[in-house]
């Protein structure tokens, strides 16, 4: 579903991103884990085109990204791109003016021209799987947190997206709204939903996660099965993280 080749970011002399390679088959759920400044949400934009790259491959099913792409010559590529692809922000990003039932429909309707009953019908459906279904007709001010996230998951998963990228949906939340959309993360999982997920849940990672990959210094410095990285790390790097975590 998404494979990255060589993928290489800088920032004038910066280099964020120094060569990651990786491969998310479809019903994957790939986690990222690592120190801050590791790259790990520069890498996830990379993906679908919200950060240009200056070498390597993004492949989004037939989709192809390179570092030639170009955001206007290549406006129906990019398109097609974040269509099968869904983005989840750290922050919420809904519209405050409409309500929750307003926010899901509105790129379906607008974008794929979906017929707004039909529309309604799935988004009703969406939210009572996220437990908002009593929220449909408020403004996303008068929710919490938690709920916001949640709502903007739905949101998401309006567009029938084949993959959704995750960068660290519950780093502004506190423990307990954390856990309400991680609940719905492990859901999305169990159905078979493919995911790439940055996150600080290490339990997130190790429970939920098919494959973990530890990035530090713009570079995969490990990867594998959870029960690999969690109970035998090969790599310095990853001892001294993980022991941090548990402190």
């Amino acid at each position: 579903m998404i494979t990255v080749t060589d993928l290489h970011k800088h920032h004038g002399e910066l280099q964020v991103i120094k060569g990651i390679s990786l491969h998310v088959t479809k019903g994957e759920v790939d986690a990222i884990i690592g120190p801050s400044g590791g790259g790990k949400s520069t890498f996830l934009r990379c993906l679908n085109g919200l950060e240009t790259f200056q070498q390597g491959r993004v492949e989004i099913g037939a989709h192809v990204l390179t570092p030639a792409t170009h955001p206007n010559r290549d406006a129906a590529t990019l398109q097609a791109v974040r269509k099968s692809v869904g983005f989840v922000f750290q922050q919420f990003n809904l519209f405050p003016h409409l309500t929750v039932l307003g926010n899901l429909i509105e790129a379906p309707v607008q974008v794929l021209d979906e017929d707004r009953e039909s529309a309604v019908a799935r988004a009703r459906l969406l939210l009572d799987r996220v437990q908002l279904a009593a929220k449909a007709d408020v403004k996303p001010s008068s929710l919490s947190g938690g709920q916001q996230q949640r709502v903007a998951i739905a949101r998401t998963l309006m567009m029938r997206p084949e993959a959704v990228l995750f960068d660290e949906p519950t780093s502004a939340l506190d423990p307990v709204m954390a856990q309400e959309v991680l609940a719905v993360m492990g859901d999305l999982a169990h159905d078979g939903q493919t995911m790439l997920v940055v996150t600080h849940s290490m339990a997130f990672a190790r429970n939920v996660a098919t494959r973990v990959h530890v990035f530090a210094g713009g570079l995969d410095v490990e990867s594998g099965p959870p029960a690999q990285i969690f109970d035998a790390p090969a790599h310095e790097t990853t001892r001294e993280f993980l022991r941090h975590t548990r402190a």
